[in-house]
């Protein structure tokens, strides 16, 4: 009885834990309310949060004001990795194309653009200076460029692009993007002259500006994070990654200033983020913003600028996919944003297994096949206590079932007869729930892999599964997995001995978890149809040793 309560718990609870996360997405953080009538409308410098003051004694930046939209001149700038449109009026980047990333399957020769400045999806990265008078360098300022479009040559690994205000009220700007071959990083200098005589303080600032609207196809019931990533100080020398999400931003904003770290914009399988100097000290926030969606931003410490002198600022950004492996050294903490959660230490190797196998395959479906068979074979042993003992409940039904109904109105008694049952047959009904137990984070571990894992983004397994991401568009597969659990039930036999009710739960369970399953994406439901048919062999496998043990220790006598 014991078993098959741990069972519908376990089964209930991951169905909770599921439709959580549905119920999650089907009602999201609710969207501030936009001052302004569409994406498309004329360019509007609005008066709206200014940046977080930077850490200097007795002075601040000057507020910068927000603007929606802007219809100045691009340049463009291909690479190898990136397709990027940058406005000259700010210097803003206001779309970013990923290269290799195709936006659906139904639509494969157009990029996903993680960044973009049109609706719904609207995700743009704005910097710039700014002294305690007044912004250096915001929408408003009017750059040049040398050309209209830049592209990394070959054999070039490095892609520079200029823009310049060659005199702005006695001051000389400059920005200059910084591209490099293989890679999704790019580093921003800027620098200004001061040709006036009169000192000036100025400070570097970005900001990552977004609507709660995932670039690219989602699939539904496979609810994932969405909103902003911090590398929080906590004390010297120590850091955590926090996750912040767009209905928490709304309801309490956050401000804080810290040596090192970096702010994200975090949505499933892509990150864009703003990395400072790691020495230097910054200050972070993250707030509703008062013209459209949600604010990520930094803003570094002033430096002053002494008459007829220069000076420069760097800033780092990431936009790009969160790919295992490359985002170690982007930098320090910035591998967290591979979303394994507190299961990190499991799904990582889970995943470095997946890794080994599609390089042998070159197929995602059959690594997720190959990773079944090793996760399973490594659990064998623990699958065996688990069979060995539901194999033992089996066997020892039709006492089960006469105990039950000779004492059908007697709980008491009922429970008293069961545990003499177990202490002289010698056999624990609890010995197959452990096992199941010890298996179960691994399993959870495996569905974040799976789930959170780009590199199985649009993904072919064979014939109609072709995308591994998405559902099965023809339901074979959840139907499979469903098929694979009722076989798993009849084959345990623990129905005989569940009183009515638990029986119409059981025998329904495998029709609610197909229906259920039908619309996550096929990568997971191949785990678990794969999972269940190896579990079926062994559930099989260990049942005839069993049964055939009386017969051996007989022919040995």
């Amino acid at each position: 009885m014991e078993n098959r309560r741990f069972f519908l718990f376990a089964v209930f609870g991951a169905l909770l834990f599921f439709t959580y996360q549905t119920w999650k997405k089907d009602y999201p953080a609710p969207v501030v309310q936009e001052q302004a009538a569409a994406v498309q409308s004329a360019p509007v410098a609005t008066s709206g949060d200014a940046l977080p003051a930077a850490p200097a004694a007795g002075a601040s930046p000057a507020p910068l004001p927000e603007t929606l939209a802007n219809s100045g001149a691009r340049i463009e700038v291909v690479t190898d990795r990136l397709t990027i449109e940058i406005s000259l009026a700010g210097g803003d980047l206001r779309r970013a194309q990923l290269t290799g990333y195709p936006l659906s399957k139904t639509n494969p020769n157009e990029d996903l653009a993680l960044l973009d400045d049109r609706a719904p999806h609207y995700f743009i990265l704005q910097s710039g200076l700014a002294s305690t008078e007044k912004p250096l360098i915001s929408a408003e300022t009017q750059f040049t460029a040398p050309a209209a479009r830049f592209v990394l040559a070959e054999g070039s690994d490095v892609l520079e692009v200029p823009l310049s205000v060659a005199d702005s009220n006695g001051l000389v700007l400059k920005k200059t993007y910084s591209f490099k071959r293989g890679s999704y990083q790019i580093a921003l200098l800027q620098s200004v002259e001061n040709r006036t005589d009169k000192d000036l303080q100025a400070s570097p600032y970005a900001r990552l500006q977004r609507t709660p609207v995932s670039a690219g196809y989602e699939a539904p019931f496979s609810q994932t994070f969405i909103g902003e990533g911090f590398y929080e100080q906590k004390e010297p020398g120590s850091y955590r990654f926090k996750k912040i999400s767009f209905d928490d931003l709304r309801k309490e904003p956050f401000e804080t200033t810290q040596t090192g770290g970096w702010l994200a914009m975090l949505q499933h399988y892509f990150v864009a983020a703003i990395l400072p100097p790691s020495d230097e000290q910054a200050t972070f926030s993250g707030k509703p913003s008062t013209v459209k969606g949600y604010l990520a931003q930094y803003h570094g410490p002033l430096k002053t600028v002494a008459a007829g002198q220069s000076a420069s600022y760097t800033t780092q950004f990431y936009v790009g996919p969160k790919l295992q492996g490359l985002l170690d050294d982007v930098a320090p903490g910035f591998e967290l944003t591979e979303d394994y959660g507190i299961l990190a230490p499991i799904a990582k190797p889970l995943f470095w297994l997946l890794k080994k196998a599609h390089q042998y395959t070159g197929n995602w479906g059959v690594a997720i096949i190959l990773l079944t068979l090793l996760v399973k074979g490594a659990m064998y042993k623990l699958s065996e206590a688990q069979y060995r003992s539901m194999a033992r409940m089996k066997k020892f039904t039709p006492r089960i079932q006469e105990i039950r109904e000779r004492f059908a109105g007697d709980r008491e008694k009922l429970n008293k007869a069961m545990m003499e049952l177990y202490t002289k047959e010698k056999f624990n009904p609890l010995a197959g729930c452990w096992p199941m137990l010890v298996q179960f984070p691994v399993f959870i571990a495996l569905y974040w892999v799976l789930n959170e894992s780009v590199e199985l983004r649009q993904a072919d397994f064979a014939l109609w599964l072709t995308d591994l991401s998405a559902p099965d568009p023809f339901y074979l597969l959840p139907v499979l997995f469903g098929a694979s659990m009722w076989l798993q039930q009849k084959l345990g036999g623990q129905m005989a001995t569940m009183e009515p009710m638990q029986q119409r739960m059981m025998q329904f369970m495998p029709i609610a978890l197909t229906a259920f399953f039908a619309f996550f994406p096929a990568g997971l439901v191949l785990y678990w149809f794969v999972s269940n048919v190896i579990s079926i062999a062994q559930q099989w496998y260990i049942t005839k040793k069993i049964e055939n043990e009386p017969a051996k220790v007989l022919a040995k006598k």
